[in-house]
């Protein structure tokens, strides 16, 4: 399943009184995995930009001025989410945006039963809060230290982080760990049986060949610099045994 996160920097809150996209970022998801592939792209607004936009994502009129127009750009962003589903923290504000932007140009709107939001997911698991991208990132532990400035691409790489995280995590997101095995571990049931795998003390080394490890090394090195696995492909525990 392809999912696409996304997010959207604007020069206010409203396109209906004149606001427009300013950034656009998106990470693609393979079955819950980033795949390293990215789109982003600094948009010029054709209007000035209101300070208390610029103090949040510190983008200027004069950094943009030379950047591409949305019309310019509209079709490679289409090109690149094609079917997959969108996947934005606050959904409703990053998909009024698009859609106004698509509105000027004549183009159809995303529908909205491609929209996931992740802030919906938050409040349903935690509903007690608070569901800010970042207080997800720090009860996730995820590292948001570069977060100086609101960014599309950063903010969407963070979200496709602490988006995982709300499925289950890595581990129920592959379909390792059932539900209910986590939700006992989570109550403290200790006379529960639970009949997830547990972690050898001692990690079994791989029996691969040497042809077999180096066709998987170039496999994972075209899914791209950022891909999750690539972080794998020096642990002594997967190497040629």
């Amino acid at each position: 399943m392809r999912e696409i996160v996304f997010d959207t920097e604007t020069t206010g809150f409203d396109p209906k009184t004149g606001d427009r996209v300013v950034e656009i970022g998106c990470v693609e998801l393979v079955n819950h995995i980033a795949t390293g592939q990215t789109f982003h792209v600094y948009l010029n607004p054709e209007r000035s930009m209101p300070r208390s936009a610029f103090e949040v994502h510190g983008l200027s009129d004069e950094f943009l001025a030379d950047k591409p127009k949305f019309a310019e750009i509209a079709q490679d962003f289409l090109a690149f989410v094609g079917e997959a589903r969108l996947v934005a923290h606050n959904a409703e504000f990053d998909f009024k945006f698009m859609n106004a932007e698509f509105a000027r140009l004549g183009l159809p709107p995303i529908g909205n039963e491609r929209m996931v939001d992740t802030l919906a997911l938050a409040k349903r698991r935690h509903p007690a809060g608070p569901n800010s991208l970042d207080a997800l990132c720090s009860r996730y532990g995820i590292d948001n230290s570069r977060r100086d400035l609101h960014g599309a691409l950063l903010d969407s790489e963070l979200l496709a982080e602490v988006y995982v995280e709300l499925l289950g995590g890595r581990q129920a997101a592959l379909g390792l760990v059932t539900e209910d095995a986590s939700r006992s571990r989570r109550a403290g049931d200790a006379g529960a049986t639970h009949r997830g795998p547990r972690r050898r003390p001692t990690p079994l080394l791989s029996h691969l060949s040497a042809a077999e490890w180096e066709a998987h090394r170039a496999f994972v090195g075209k899914m791209g610099e950022k891909a999750l696995w690539g972080k794998y492909l020096d642990d002594p525990t997967i190497a040629d045994g």
